[in-house]
This record gives structure tokens, sequence and C-alpha cells, in this order.
């Protein structure tokens, strides 16, 4: 297992779930894997970079329940929540496949790519595999769920862990989206060669909020990669704040995911992202 190293010394909520991610893990690796023929689509960083004057790229979350929001809608299953936020002007979408914490599944994920291709071909919106990736059978998993970029958290492997797995998705066809908190492990992501990288406004410790700091690593990013703005976002005025930052796109997560219909507050959303 890649990277065991980074949660030491570490509780709460963080730990209890790379617990049940190393247990995972291990039945991953005495599964084999049905092969299908879903492969990565690509253009994850041409869809999510902004040029000069363009509107804030909006990737919106498919999340059935965290620990700090519990349960949430489940009025649409996977694959409809995404063909909602696809219609809506969705840039991308953030498919979670943790099920202990999260409520989902690789089997979400594929049948959001299902979906996604069958109403839209190429022209989908890109798929994201939002998993606690300690290993390469995640990013494999990820690959056979039709994933087309996996998230890479800095904070929960070590250096070489983070080298070693960001090389893993690239050869594999996935853009890794680094997620960073701080700007040490800023310098880590780009270090590890990271074109996509995820600021989260959220501690992953505390699951406490920090806006101010998420502002100041986003600036510090500097062009030096596609830079996202993860959590925290809930309304028009929240996405109009981001849009005049330098990220090139924002995560929406659980506002959506507490409408039955999201595709309204989407719409409105994507509407604050032109400025």
């Amino acid at each position: 297992m890649i990277g065991e190293g980074g949660d030491r010394d570490r509780g709460g909520v963080i730990e209890a779930i790379l617990r049940s991610k190393r247990d995972e893990i291990t039945r991953l690796r005495a599964t084999p894997i049905a092969r299908g023929a879903r492969a990565p689509g690509g253009g994850v960083l041409e869809a999510l970079a902004r040029p000069v004057g363009a509107p804030l790229r909006l990737i919106a979350e498919v999340k059935l329940r965290s620990p700090s929001a519990g349960a949430l809608s489940r009025a649409l299953a996977p694959a409809a929540r995404s063909l909602a936020y696809a219609r809506a002007g969705a840039t991308a979408i953030s498919v979670l496949t943790d099920g202990p914490f999260f409520g989902g599944s690789y089997a979400d994920l594929a049948a959001c790519r299902d979906a996604l291709d069958a109403e839209l071909g190429p022209s989908r919106p890109r798929l994201i595999c939002k998993e606690f990736v300690l290993d390469e059978v995640q990013i494999d998993r990820a690959v056979d769920a039709g994933a087309d970029a996996v998230l890479i958290i800095v904070r929960i492997v070590d250096a070489a862990g983070l080298v070693a797995l960001c090389a893993a998705a690239r050869s594999r066809g996935l853009e890794p989206l680094v997620e960073v908190a701080t700007s040490d492990e800023l310098d880590a992501a780009i270090a590890a060669g990271a074109r996509l990288v995820g600021v989260n406004a959220r501690d992953l410790d505390t699951l406490r909020m920090d806006p101010a700091r998420a502002a100041s690593v986003l600036a510090a990013v500097g062009g030096r990669a596609v830079a996202v703005h993860l959590s925290g976002l809930a309304t028009p005025g929240d996405v109009a704040r981001v849009a005049t930052s330098p990220a090139d796109a924002a995560l929406v997560g659980e506002a959506l995911m507490r409408q039955d219909e999201p595709g309204p507050l989407l719409t409105a959303l994507g509407a604050a992202a032109r400025g």
C-alpha cells in the first residue's frame, strides 16, 4: 500500500475513513476487475481551465451523505442526477465512491458514465472519481468505472506515495486532481507534477471551513496548475465571490445534493459564475 504514513498520529473522522479504506483495499485486491468498455475521455485540463474573461467552470457533485452533512437527497439516482447536472451546464461531475461514510460506490460512477455517454456522447461533462486514494488498485477501479480524473489528497499520503499515485493515474489515462489545504501541501503537489490542483476550504481534521486560508492558497497556485476551489459554496453570491479569484473552477457539493431537483440552483450558480 502506498503512503500509509500520511495519516499517522491523527484521529477523528479522517482516521476512521482511512482505517476503513485500508480494509477496502484488501478486498479490492482480492476481487478481479471485470474490464468494461469505458475508457477515460481526456480533456479534463482543457475543460476546467478558464481563459481570461471566461466564466468560472463549475463541478457538480454526486454525494449521498457525508460525515459533516449527514444524509442528503436521494430523490434522483446518481445517473439521473448526473444528467440533471449536465443539462444545467456543469463542466465536470464529481462522484463520491466511498461507501461507509459517503454512501457511494464505483457502480454509481459507472452508472453516471453510462448515462452521460448515452445522452451526450463525447461532449459529456468530464467525470472525477472522488475517493480517498491510498493504492493503485483504487485507480484501476476508477478507470474501469469510467472516470476521466481521480482525486488524490496530499494530506493522506507521504511524498513518495503522492508522486507514485499521480504517475499511476496518468499512466492509466486519468488526470490526478491533487487536493491541498496549505501552502506546504501545494508545494508538494507541484513537486509531484500536479497540473490540476484543488484547494479545500474545509480542514479534513476538524471539518471546519476556512475560506480565507483557501483564498490565500489559491492565489499561491499562480498559474502553475489549473486551480479548483473545493468546499463551502452554496449560493450564487458564494460562486460570484470565487469567480473574482484566480480559481479556474469550483466544486459545489452539498448545496446541490440538498435539492431533489438540482437544475434550477445549478443554473443560478452558473449565471453567477459569469460575473
